[in-house]
């Protein structure tokens, strides 16, 4: 199945100049939302209030929110556990009667009081199983290993390009990655979505998923370099874009379908990251296109750096 030709001859680097200018400008918009509105932390980052509740009949999550809200316990996080008569509810409680004279840490069994109003008035059979504190020391310790581990997954990902092709396609991808996360970070922080674990984890699938596009352009280029005879690298590049586009394209429409099911029919514990995951594939597919092939070029990729190093036979170099 193809939507464009594999010997098309778009030229997508003669507007290179435009295209990393925007992708530029759009990485320094990014950075300054991030420095000025920030990320919506949710309760995963900056903790909260854990309640476990269990009813005698199944329960579905949208009635136990419903009853959160009307109860005054509002932006709860409500998730099923083991079956349908068991949830988890978490929050952030926000109310000063909440806490303890000295301020330190919510006063557990008057907020377990309070759910258990809330979910009783229309369900008299939801009885509480449990509850906890997590303090926001917890928080700053997610935060701060979630960016340790999305440097050290473009980090290794460079490695591993550098060892593949050359270093020069290493630093390509590690720009583009850099640009993909901060680019989708930047939408997240504009649109002031909640940013949770789930939302994490689709960053850092991003940033898996847009390699795996870069790397088949770089594959193409290689093995169009090591087969023409007189390799130009500009055509090159700008033919290993052309035939690899199909497939670019074809593999983020049903990815973005899959994640659109996703939001759809996975409930709102997903839709964080559905939609992150789909911003994630729109800027990664672009990046793919229009930003790495040309730094490639003007970092000054060419044939000699790409052919296989080949050993001489020690007993040929006797010889007179």
């Amino acid at each position: 199945m193809e939507i464009f030709n594999h010997n098309s001859n778009i030229h997508f680097l003669r507007i290179r100049t435009f295209t990393v200018g925007i992708a530029v400008v759009l990485m320094l918009v990014s950075i300054g939302l991030l420095a000025t509105r920030g990320l919506n932390y949710g309760l995963d980052f900056t903790g909260g209030v854990s309640v476990d509740v269990t009813y005698d009949k199944p329960v579905v999550v949208e009635e136990v929110r419903s009853a959160l809200d009307k109860g005054g316990i509002v932006n709860a996080i409500v998730q099923s556990v083991g079956g349908t008569r068991q949830v988890s509810i978490r929050f952030q409680p926000k109310d000063d009667t909440h806490y303890t004279d000295q301020g330190k840490s919510p006063n557990l069994d008057l907020i377990a009081a309070d759910v258990s109003k809330a979910l009783q008035a229309p369900r008299p059979d939801a009885k509480i199983a449990g509850r906890s504190y997590v303090g926001p020391q917890v928080g700053e310790q997610l935060r701060s290993d979630g960016v340790t581990a999305a440097i050290f997954v473009i980090i290794g990902i460079g490695i591993y390009l550098w060892i593949r092709f050359e270093r020069r396609f290493a630093i390509a991808a590690l720009a583009t990655e850099v640009h993909d996360v901060l680019v989708t970070l930047g939408v997240i922080s504009l649109v002031q979505r909640e940013f949770d674990l789930t939302v994490l984890a689709s960053v850092l699938a991003v940033i898996g998923y847009s390699i795996n596009d870069k790397v088949v352009v770089f594959d193409r280029i290689r093995e169009l370099f090591r087969s023409s005879r007189k390799a130009d690298p500009e055509e090159v590049l700008n033919r290993s874009i052309n035939s690899t586009l199909s497939r670019t394209i074809i593999t983020s429409l049903f990815t973005s379908i899959a994640m659109a099911a996703l939001y759809f029919f996975g409930g709102p514990t997903v839709h964080g990251f559905a939609i992150t995951m789909l911003i994630g594939i729109l800027v990664g597919t672009l990046s793919s296109i229009f930003v790495a092939s040309p730094i490639l070029l003007w970092l000054g990729v060419s044939k000699k750096d790409l052919m296989p190093v080949t050993r001489e036979n020690p007993e040929l170099a006797r010889r007179p």
